[in-house]
């Protein structure tokens, strides 16, 4: 599975819209044949910045980068920010879904 998270350092006057401008985006990324998750968050510690965790088939990642909804939802990211944002990406081996945390058990 290849793993993403990416900060989005949103400007304050677009931040309580973000979520609609990035609407079509998310819906189209969801549909993606591969797509494992693609879920938003808004960060506690900077309420101008979201939170981006999402999750590929390994064989699926390539597709999304060059589809046309993921140009198309760059370039309606890219006037809403502040600086460019900031990404982890790696791919976990063996993993293709959530996993219980063995140190929280309930």
């Amino acid at each position: 599975m290849i793993f993403i998270v990416v900060k989005f350092p949103v400007k304050p006057e677009y931040v309580e819209s973000w979520p609609e401008h990035v609407a079509a985006f998310t819906a189209a990324t969801r549909a993606e044949p591969g797509n494992l998750w693609f879920d938003w968050s808004r960060s506690v510690a900077d309420p101008n910045e979201y939170v981006l965790v999402e999750a590929f088939q390994d064989d699926a990642a390539e597709a999304h980068v060059n589809s046309d909804h993921f140009r198309a939802g760059l370039e309606a990211m890219r006037p809403l920010l502040r600086h460019t944002p900031q990404i982890v990406s790696t791919t976990i081996e063996g993993q293709s879904d959530w996993s219980e945390m063995g140190e929280l058990r309930i």
